[in-house]
């Protein structure tokens, strides 16, 4: 498995340059990640957005299937 490293900023409350507004969506995203990257998850600011976007109810499930389907196996 190859190292991808992930830039955190804690004070911006950025993934990957990717902002979280809301400090609960950025510290679960961000404790989440190192769990799924370890299970072989590989992050992406698609991906990111993505999930910002679905815990900030800015998508609903069904554009996130079909986002995910989209974006992340288009990769």
């Amino acid at each position: 498995m190859e190292y991808i490293p992930v830039d955190v900023d804690y004070k911006k409350r950025t993934i990957m340059g990717v902002d979280f507004s809301k400090v609960s969506n950025f510290g679960a995203t961000a404790s989440s990640l190192g769990s799924a990257m370890y299970e072989g998850f590989v992050p992406s600011v698609k991906k990111l957005q993505i999930a910002r976007d679905y815990l900030t109810n800015k998508i609903s499930f069904a554009e996130l299937v079909q986002l995910t389907k989209e974006k992340i196996y288009a990769e």
